[in-house]
């Protein structure tokens, strides 16, 4: 699923402004993450990839569908608040244990017209 199915008629940007429109309404920071882990199947199948290099294509999936799942409670909090926009929109990812990681995403909840 695309972020743009996700978030409707909500505007996500990284920047600080929506070209465009102004700001008329500021809601504050809003955020979603979710820490996911692979079965241990995909774990060995990616030891041995390591051993002989190239992508983790598990690993690439995991963050694939964790960074899906953060943008969608991060938006499901700004519509809460009546926003019709993310601004500042920024990822971050960390490794909570072998297999498993973290994605956490935040930005700016506001209204623009």
């Amino acid at each position: 699923m695309e972020t743009s199915q996700i978030a409707g008629k909500l505007i996500l940007t990284n920047i600080d402004r929506v070209p465009g429109k102004e700001i008329v309404e500021h809601y504050g920071l809003v955020a979603g993450s979710t820490i996911r882990a692979k079965h241990v199947g995909k774990d060995i199948m990616a030891s041995i990839k390591n051993l002989f290099g190239g992508e983790l294509t598990g690993y690439t999936e995991l963050l694939n569908e964790s960074r899906i799942e953060a943008t969608e409670r991060m938006i499901a909090q700004a519509k809460k608040r009546g926003a019709n926009a993310i601004i500042n929109i920024r990822f971050s990812t960390s490794s909570i244990a072998q297999g498993a990681a973290e994605i956490y995403v935040y930005g700016t909840a506001v209204k623009v017209e």
